[in-house]
């Protein structure tokens, strides 16, 4: 649903515009307290309910959105706990934010069912019938002119729903677990949506996909924003995704934009990913296939996590280079070193990856462009007013840097590069996309089918530009994607001006 603005769109940006909002004019605990109180009210005002069945659960919802996106945990639905518990934790200009990331609201679920063959009006009751003639089970009968399936015989196997001449039986699956690609997404003994956190690796992809806007990730708004007003050197470095996020933006554009937010600065991530594609085309050249049957890129952190995950036997196979914001964020504080730096991106994943304790002290906050988008609207920044100077647009990465924000691009940056290095060498890629397809492509090369290959993993269909914290249409990001990839000074990663700090960079 990324680039159609519909009421849990709505929802959504107006909680983080508020949270932005209270950060940035708040400043004594009580105040923060009545704003929590408060909020709830202006976002859903009036006496009617518009969306849901009471005005009163419209606002529960809220107040629970409101917790989320300043990091704090959802209350329990079986005691009296005010909205703002713990909320002194949350007050600080600080990364912050209480595990787990991803979370279902309950109260605001509505109990799909997990998977469902169901006639539609559309039986026109066949003389044929070729859906009972199919099924294994023999659980479709005809009652009153049209069939009729017996769900507890039903093994949802979809051989009706693909032989019906009238499209009339449909297979209907909970949209956030037919997103999941890991099988996280099951029901709890009420039918609510219910989160195995064993199998979840925070791609975000549930969240997107509810159409109730059921589940949620949390956020660090509040504790950036405390930080930039205690006066911190807070730099952005902004994934390469950021085309086509905000509306008449350019490069020039949202670094103006980001000095109106409080920033001291901003850098494109596609420099670090330059970084990168040189270490993983060193790491495949030299340990493929002498050391490892085959390479997996490390940038995505919900599919390394994965594929380690659910291949225990081959983690040493995926890429131990550092991501792309990891790189970036360590050549700013080589240079700078009382910066703190925020990474600003389409993942919801990467907040789990910057909490990691090997990468917590480079990275002090993660911001999806959703939630930027809340800052700018609550400092009433409108892109159509900003200069725009030419010589303030990004200039320090590569066209395959910047390719790394698509599907496909991270592969095809790396076989650039070991192209450069040993024009002879061949190197044979395979790429997925959704965490269900790279699944698949690790059950293949587990089984020998890609030794000797470069493997690109996904979790989001489509790339970065389509992650769980992506504002526009996917198919438009992409075509932007490839302008601005040609705007790039240099092709090849390898060309990079900052290659030769990559060795200081690793400790």
């Amino acid at each position: 649903m990324r680039g159609i603005y519909t009421p849990v769109t709505d929802i959504r940006r107006k909680v983080f515009t508020e949270v932005a909002r209270m950060s940035y004019e708040g400043g004594e605990m009580a105040d923060y307290a009545k704003d929590i109180r408060d909020l709830p009210y202006k976002i859903i005002p009036g006496e009617v309910g518009q969306l849901r069945s009471s005005i009163f659960l419209e606002r529960a919802i809220v107040s629970e959105r409101i917790r989320l996106a300043m990091g704090l945990s959802l209350r329990p639905l079986d005691a009296s706990v005010p909205a703002t518990e713990n909320l002194e934790h949350s007050v600080v200009a600080d990364k912050f934010y209480e595990p787990p990331l991803i979370n279902v609201i309950k109260f605001a679920c509505n109990q799909c069912p997990e998977k469902l063959i169901k006639v539609t009006a559309m039986c026109q009751g066949c003389l044929a019938h070729p859906c009972q003639e199919v099924c294994p089970k023999k659980a479709i009968s005809f009652r009153n002119g049209k069939s009729h399936i017996d769900q507890d015989l039903c093994i949802k196997c979809g051989r009706c729903v693909s032989t019906c001449p009238y499209n009339a039986i449909v297979k209907v699956e909970r949209p956030c677990a037919k997103a999941c690609g890991m099988g996280a997404i099951h029901s709890d003994e009420y039918g609510r949506a219910e989160i195995d956190y064993d199998k979840c690796v925070s791609c975000g992809m549930c969240l997107v996909n509810c159409p109730f806007g059921a589940i949620v990730d949390k956020g660090q708004i509040f504790q950036l924003i405390q930080s930039i007003k205690r006066g911190d050197r807070v730099i952005a470095i902004v994934a390469p995704a950021f085309v086509n996020q905000f509306p008449n933006m350019t490069p020039a554009k949202l670094r103006e934009g980001m000095r109106l937010l409080g920033f001291a600065g901003t850098a494109e991530v596609a420099v670090g990913a330059d970084l990168c594609t040189i270490d993983e085309a060193h790491d495949f050249m030299e340990e493929v296939p002498s050391k490892h049957p085959f390479m997996g890129t490390s940038c995505c952190p919900a599919w390394s996590v994965m594929a380690k995950k659910t291949f225990p036997k081959y983690a040493d196979c995926i890429s131990m280079t550092m991501t792309p914001m990891v790189l970036t964020a360590r050549l700013i504080k080589k240079s700078d070193p009382n910066a703190r730096i925020c990474f600003v991106g389409p993942c919801s994943a990467k907040k789990l990856e910057a909490s990691r304790r090997t990468v917590r002290s480079e990275v002090d906050f993660v911001l999806t462009f959703e939630e930027l988008m809340g800052m700018f609207e609550a400092r009433n920044v409108d892109f159509n007013d900003l200069p725009d100077d030419p010589s303030d647009n990004f200039d320090d990465a590569s066209s395959d840097g910047r390719g790394f924000a698509v599907s496909g691009g991270v592969a095809q940056a790396v076989v650039n590069a070991i192209k450069k290095i040993d024009p002879d060498r061949e190197v044979k890629v395979a790429s997925a996309q959704g965490l269900a397809e790279c699944k698949k492509m690790m059950q293949m090369a587990a089984a020998g089918k890609y030794n000797g290959y470069l493997l690109e993993g996904m979790a989001c269909p489509g790339g970065c530009i389509a992650g769980a914290g992506t504002l526009a249409d996917p198919a438009r990001s992409a075509m932007m994607l490839t302008k601005y990839k040609a705007q790039a000074t240099m092709k090849s990663a390898v060309d990079t001006p900052y290659k030769d700090t990559l060795d200081k960079l690793k400790y």
